[in-house]
């Protein structure tokens, strides 16, 4: 800046010129644009690409429904709250809690060949329907065994579960018990799984944790039979003795057979085998000699 009246060059905010002693008018000064905050990257939820929707935080809605999963992890609660007159249908013997209002009734889901099908391949011939009458309600569900329950909204698509970790679903998806063939008989999954497609919740259960695999085109991935969860209806899958050097040696490992799927497809594994926990138990219980099951050293 200049002095105005020697025009002797100044310092910028000088108050007075120091040659001529002359008093500088200070200018107001333009406001300092406000700093933009820092653009923060988008973190972005984390998804594994599958074909699954899990509802990471746990509740979600349905037709004429709401849902919560509370305590998730090894004791998991599944509350459904209906609106006057909806449904949701659960299998049976799942049901932990209810409200007054709340009509149950069960029904041999396809028939007497479905019910067939659905008892031979390990499940309650009957299904569970819960309605509410003259209000809202709500329903209480939890499997047998510890472990969690997840939520998945179901959205045109068609997977296969494991019998024991269907728990409920809405009551338009189409539930059908299908012919697994001998081999499925010999993986220890019995004849039938179960085959669920359509739109709308599906609620299954695990024992221990769900940890999610997605397989690529052509990518071959080995699961022991007794950790399967669900995977997709279309995955191709083969049923094999664990060890390949024959199947003596196969059972001794522990591990008897497997299923081997070749992507594309998501499969869905528990994090533990509820057939291995019996075993493990097994020697705290009196034998069938009569024994009293403690064994005591000599």
């Amino acid at each position: 800046m200049k002095c105005p009246k020697c025009d002797m060059t100044l310092l910028d905010g000088a108050r007075f010129c120091g040659s001529c002693g002359t008093t500088i008018a200070q200018s107001a000064t333009p406001p300092v644009p406000p700093t933009a905050p820092p653009v923060q990257p988008t973190t972005q939820q984390q998804s594994s690409g599958g074909a699954f929707h899990f509802d990471t935080d746990g509740r979600g809605q349905g037709r004429g429904y709401t849902w919560n999963i509370e305590h998730q992890g090894a004791f998991a609660l599944a509350v459904v709250n209906l609106q006057p007159e909806q449904s949701i249908s659960a299998e049976a013997g799942a049901m932990v809690s209810m409200s007054a209002n709340i009509d149950l009734t069960s029904e041999m889901k396809g028939g007497v060949f479905g019910a067939l099908k659905r008892a031979v391949g390990g499940e309650s011939a009957f299904v569970s329907t819960f309605t509410a009458k003259g209000g809202a309600g709500e329903v209480t569900l939890a499997p047998g065994a510890p472990g969690d329950i997840a939520g998945i909204e179901v959205q045109n698509q068609a997977f296969c579960v494991q019998s024991s970790s269907y728990l409920a679903g809405d009551t338009s998806l189409q539930v059908d018990t299908k012919f697994g063939g001998a081999k499925s008989f010999f993986g220890g999954e019995g004849l039938f799984v179960l085959h669920v497609s359509g739109t709308g919740l599906l609620l299954v259960s695990s024992f221990g944790s769900i940890h999610r695999k997605v397989l690529r085109p052509g990518e071959q991935y080995v699961v022991d039979t007794g950790h399967l969860v669900a995977w997709e209806a279309h995955m191709k899958y083969d049923l094999q003795k664990a060890a390949k050097s024959g199947f003596f040696r196969s059972f001794l490992s522990g591990e008897g057979m497997v299923a081997a799927f070749t992507g594309p497809g998501e499969v869905l594994i528990q994090t533990r085998n509820l057939a291995a926990f019996a075993g493990l138990l097994q020697r705290f219980f009196p034998s069938q000699g009569g024994g009293s099951g403690f064994s005591f050293g000599s």
